[in-house]
């Protein structure tokens, strides 16, 4: 058996690189150690920033523990350990990004239909206070390395338990 005809490869014209080009232009290292210095002037105001998203965060666990854990108060407070979460490794609090993470998995959308242990919410909140209070700002200290695997541990069951 032989082909007839010859087998052609078409090849469509490639829009981006011409738009784009082949080159990239180089990056501006002045660029980049103005926006490390902005960053450093800011870096100063870290630890007071730090400190009302604290404040705002242990307002929203007053608010569930007076409101008897309603879902708006359970929201609100999913709501400030979420941004927590983004904004303490940003202002060089890593332990207290991971500490809200666990918190937002106990407090979000996968957990709706049930109510997680305040307890658990509580001790969440009180190891966030205590990293900000003590300033532990090291990813490698053991006793907030320590703290933080067990909160972990503890959520897991409950949401394991939760999936049930």
């Amino acid at each position: 058996m032989t082909r007839e005809k010859p087998v052609e490869m078409i090849t469509p014209p490639n829009a981006l690189r011409a738009k784009v080009g082949d080159e990239r232009p180089a990056l501006d290292q002045g660029a980049i150690a103005r926006a490390e210095a902005a960053l450093a002037d800011l870096s100063e105001q870290f630890n007071e920033w730090i400190v009302e998203e604290l404040d705002k965060l242990v307002a929203a666990w007053d608010g569930f523990e007076a409101d008897g854990g309603t879902a708006a108060a359970r929201d609100e407070l999913h709501r400030r350990a979420h941004d927590l979460k983004g904004l303490a490794p940003t202002y060089g609090y890593p332990l207290v990004g991971r500490f809200c993470a666990s918190l937002c998995k106990l407090t979000g959308d996968d957990t709706v239909e049930t109510q997680p242990p305040a307890p658990l919410l509580k001790a969440h909140v009180d190891a966030v206070k205590a990293a900000v209070k003590g300033k532990v700002t090291s990813a490698d200290d053991p006793v907030a390395t320590a703290l933080s695997s067990e909160l972990e541990a503890q959520m897991k069951k409950y949401v394991t338990a939760t999936e049930r």
